[in-house]
């Protein structure tokens, strides 16, 4: 293979990695997926990710639906109890 031909396949490998998908599923998968080695994924792992970025694909719109973010201020300082030490 000549030198000319394989720098050209680098190039376009390196673009195709430089590439972010547009669904940020897809995106979070990719990094996901770096993290957890296959022998960890459990069943239906490849469907669970599809189904997620079917969501996005189909062009819904994400957004916190008014009045659940409208929480008082005080509600952030109190502390929540451990699932390890509440009955």
């Amino acid at each position: 293979m000549s030198a000319d031909k394989s720098s050209s396949m680098i190039r376009d490998i390196v673009t195709r990695m430089e590439q972010r998908p547009a669904n940020p599923v897809r995106r979070a998968r990719i990094l996901v997926e770096q993290e957890v080695p296959p022998a960890r994924r459990g069943p239906g792992w490849d469907r669970h990710w599809r189904e997620l970025e079917a969501y996005l694909d189909d062009g819904i719109d994400w957004h916190m639906p008014q009045g659940l973010d409208d929480r008082p201020e005080e509600a952030d300082d109190k502390k929540r109890a451990s699932p390890k030490t509440s009955p």
